[in-house]
């Protein structure tokens, strides 16, 4: 699964770095995740925890003010709930769709586009004691996918403020009658160059 995934992120960024002008960048800073639960006509959310992403991305333009961003990014995910805190790492293949508009010294931008990611790791603590979270048939699904959503300001310099939400379509359990998702909401900084 890992070498699919790094093969399809290869590949795009071949493609995208063929375009003219094309641009690279990375953008880093805090994610607030937590992850919803459903199941019999009902559904709860845990509270956020605080993790962080890093994200290198190429952007390649394919027409005026918009551009495809795909990209590679070590996302931390997870939630709390009710004094259990869940850390999980992924590392995620975002393909952002971005819309600039000018504004001032630079541009606003407002982007969406899918991701699939594939979990790393992943820590289970409660009352001082920290478990292994075990992936595969006897645990939580590896795989994960949904619908990224973006905005923020680029200064003509390449600096960028961004923040962005994170939209978990896949059941992460694989209970009956239930779904486990994740949800994310990001804020960080970066530079594109």
């Amino acid at each position: 699964m890992k070498r699919k995934l790094l093969s399809i992120a290869a590949a795009l960024c071949f493609i995208a770095g063929a375009k003219a002008q094309t641009s690279y960048g990375i953008k880093a800073g805090l994610n607030f995740p937590k992850y919803t639960f459903s199941g019999d006509g009902g559904s709860i959310s845990s509270d956020a925890s605080t993790s962080f992403y890093v994200t290198g991305f190429v952007d390649a333009p394919i027409a005026n003010n918009f551009s495809i961003q795909p990209g590679l990014s070590l996302q931390g995910k997870g939630g709390k709930s009710q004094g259990e805190k869940t850390d999980l790492m992924y590392l995620e293949i975002p393909v952002n769709f971005v819309y600039y508009v000018p504004a001032g010294s630079g541009n606003l931008f407002l982007g969406a586009g899918p991701y699939a990611g594939y979990a790393l790791s992943g820590k289970a603590k409660a009352n001082g004691v920290s478990v292994d979270i075990e992936f595969g048939d006897n645990g939580m699904k590896r795989f994960d996918a949904g619908l990224n959503f973006l905005g923020g300001y680029k200064l003509s310099n390449g600096f960028l403020i961004n923040g962005g939400y994170g939209l978990g379509l896949v059941d992460l359990a694989g209970l009956d009658g239930a779904s486990l998702k994740n949800r994310v909401f990001s804020v960080g900084v970066g530079y594109q160059f």
